[in-house]
């Protein structure tokens, strides 16, 4: 089969649905070696190497016109391209379909993360939560199969949009198959003097955004201040929240408690864009912290479970989908109870051990092998 997916992501974002995009089309190929897989993307940029995978190939816009106005490109010029490729499918991995595609004969098959935007609207602008509702709405009705990436995620659509529960499939995701191998001591100790990592840390991995609620891992940290001296490290960015915590981590005393790794200068480097270094990041932390409000899946949960980590998290929306029996959940505004948590895992070793090897056997059910299985029987499903 020849397939197509919409790009962008793959080359332009470090985390999030760049993550999904790039996981998605190494796994395929590698699982599916003798099917073509194309990239359609605005650019191609350094974010993601195709070099070692033949049967991943890219096509990118070439008139001047699209080159110098991609957005118009990914949303009306690619569907020419598309129908010049030939493909059997294309796939669009980040809620949205291109326009004038139900024109092309193609199967058309989309994936939908979350309506985030939906459940929490004062977080975006009256402007992004429209063009995200006219996206997916247009995306869901065209497509010929809509991919859900959890249980919670299908729920929503059929809820919110009341889209066929019988057009809709649940495929939970695999993650970057590099968290699924045992970083080397010599990896581990390089990775940990090119961040000036301390010796004991936990981690936190996500946007800074007020979703994402790092502020109640700050506060817990906080109440544990003369009980515990374990720092968080930080990987991921933000503005308004990212202030916020800063201060508060200062006003308190433990500023230094509080490391950001997107600040240091290593982080402009390949292997922090790319990922590279990060399993070598988690395999040398005490635990993942996820306090989210809301997620569509929740994937450094994973990455966390499969790198043989603690995994303490927020007991709402997809997270028990993903974590089960796992982890530690609190709710996530109970910072009280995280910081329990928090100093449980520092002092009770046999604890940790545990949920160390339930995460990874929990881990199992979302591999790579069953990711690309799941995701070719939809491929392969025929159209209703």
């Amino acid at each position: 089969m020849k397939i197509g997916f919409d790009g962008k992501r793959a080359f332009q974002n470090q985390t999030g649905l760049g993550n999904y995009n790039r996981s998605l089309v190494t796994i395929l190929s590698q699982y599916y070696p003798a099917n073509q897989y194309i990239l359609f993307a605005p650019k191609r940029t350094g974010l993601f190497d195709m070099s070692l995978l033949p049967n991943i190939s890219g096509i990118y816009p070439q008139s001047l016109f699209y080159k110098t106005f991609p957005v118009l490109w990914r949303r009306t010029g690619i569907s020419k391209q598309i129908a010049e490729a030939g493909l059997d499918i294309f796939h669009g991995v980040s809620n949205e379909l291109p326009m004038s595609i139900e024109k092309i004969k193609v199967k058309k098959i989309v994936t939908v993360h979350d309506l985030i935007f939906e459940r929490f609207p004062g977080t975006y602008h009256f402007d992004e939560r429209y063009m995200h509702r006219w996206k997916i709405k247009r995306s869901c009705k065209t497509a010929d199969t809509i991919i859900a990436i959890s249980q919670q995620t299908k729920d929503d659509l059929v809820d919110i949009y009341h889209i066929p529960v019988d057009k809709i499939s649940v495929c939970y995701q695999s993650c970057n198959p590099h968290f699924e191998q045992t970083m080397s001591e010599e990896q581990k100790a390089l990775v940990k003097k090119r961040y000036q990592l301390p010796e004991n840390y936990f981690l936190f991995v996500s946007s800074i955004t007020a979703r994402k609620n790092l502020i109640a891992v700050c506060k817990a940290i906080i109440l544990l201040k003369d009980k515990l001296n374990i720092p968080l490290v930080v990987i991921g960015n933000g503005k308004k929240e990212k202030s916020e915590v800063k201060k508060l981590m200062q006003a308190n005393g433990i500023a230094e408690r509080l490391i950001l790794l997107n600040d240091q200068p290593a982080s402009k480097q390949q292997p922090f864009i790319s990922g590279a270094d990060f399993p070598a990041i988690y395999q040398q932390a005490l635990a993942m912290i996820y306090p989210s409000f809301f997620e569509g899946f929740g994937l450094p949960i994973l990455e966390a479970m499969w790198s043989g980590l603690p995994v303490i998290c927020s007991n709402s929306s997809s997270m028990p989908e993903v974590a089960g029996t796992a982890a530690l959940y609190f709710p996530p505004h109970n910072h009280e109870l995280l910081s329990e948590y928090m100093l449980e895992i520092a002092t009770n070793e046999t604890l940790a051990d545990i949920l160390r090897a339930k995460g990874l056997q929990r881990a199992q059910n979302f591999s790579s092998k069953k990711y690309a299985k799941n995701i070719m029987e939809i491929y392969y499903k025929p159209v209703q």
